[in-house]
């Protein structure tokens, strides 16, 4: 698989590297006066040092109100579980706090929600049976 390549809005440096290195575990890369690149699960996320980030559409799935704009990782269910109780011990206030989706369904998943200091949403999930990743 090849890596992917984002690159985002942030409006706070110093408080994006600290969520992203300490909270996520990322490694920094490359970086500027006014952007850092982040290693997440071996793909480049390049934060872009903005003045302000205007973004607030949702799109409602499964009765909950997801953030239409949202990147992430998918991970193996235990590297999922890892990462919710971790997050969980540090506090993290959830955007969607860790649940499964379409329990039953096609597409079964553990999702869960959280922002960025500058607002911009992630999205961590993970299937029990990874062959439903790309199921209808």
């Amino acid at each position: 698989m090849r890596q992917f390549h984002l690159a985002f809005p942030v409006t706070d440096l110093a408080a994006t590297r600290r969520f992203y290195v300490e909270t996520l575990g990322c490694r920094v890369g490359r970086e500027a006066e006014r952007w850092i690149d982040f290693d997440l699960g071996g793909h480049q996320l390049s934060a872009h040092l903005v003045e302000r980030i205007e973004d607030t559409a949702i799109n409602q799935v499964d009765g909950n109100a997801v953030p239409a704009r949202h990147f992430g990782l998918i991970l193996t269910l235990p590297e999922w579980q890892a990462l919710a109780a971790r997050l969980r011990a540090a506090g993290t206030s959830f955007e969607i706090e860790p649940q499964v989706r379409f329990p039953g369904e096609v597409g079964e998943q553990a999702t869960m929600f959280l922002r960025d200091p500058s607002g911009n949403a992630l999205e961590f999930k993970a299937f029990a049976d990874g062959s439903q990743l790309f199921a209808r």
